[in-house]
């Protein structure tokens, strides 16, 4: 019915009451990921999605025609995170290991693998662990990152290039070269 979720998230600023519910079910999920990398708590990071789907459902802003919902909604996200991460002053965290997928083979040969990548992962200054998991494992665009994290153009791509060489240098430290990731 909607391709997107601007046109959802007009649908239910008009009324589609059914809207919302697959806005939820179509962002909560990469929502909750995205807000446990900061949290390094599932019911936390469960908690900041939805503070982010309640700010829509609050304020009832309407959407601009040139943004991206996306975008939108992971900066609220992003927000929401960093408040709770200032009043409980604690430092958000990676998970130890990647979820499992069911997947046997690729756990038993990669766990290791990834363990250390996560691990080196942890180690990155956090605003450089941040543009990587927008760049890298959310699928946002360096633009789409900048507009999240607050950041220029420029920022952004000097962040991502440093951001790549740390975790390259700690990657070597490992032993992990890139022809084993």
């Amino acid at each position: 019915m909607y391709d997107s979720g601007a046109e959802l998230y007009r649908a239910w600023l008009a009324g589609d009451g059914t809207a919302l519910e697959q806005l939820v079910g179509a962002y909560s999920d990469a929502l909750v990921r995205f807000a446990y990398s900061y949290t390094g708590e599932t019911a936390a990071a469960e908690d900041v999605a939805a503070d982010a789907f309640a700010v829509l459902i609050v304020k009832r802003k309407p959407f601009s025609e040139g943004a991206r919902f996306r975008t939108y909604l992971y900066k609220i996200a992003r927000n929401k995170a960093l408040d709770r991460l200032r009043k409980n002053k604690r430092q958000a965290a990676l998970p130890e290991t990647l979820p499992a997928d069911g997947d046997a083979e690729r756990e038993l040969l990669g766990s290791e693998r990834d363990r250390a990548l996560f691990a080196c992962m942890r180690r990155l200054a956090p605003q450089y662990r941040e543009i990587l998991e927008l760049t890298y494992f959310d699928g946002f665009s360096p633009e789409q990152a900048g507009k999240i994290l607050k950041k220029n153009r420029k920022q952004i791509y000097n962040l991502l290039s440093r951001a790549r060489a740390s975790l390259k240098e700690l990657l070597v430290k490992e032993g992990i070269s890139h022809e084993d990731l």
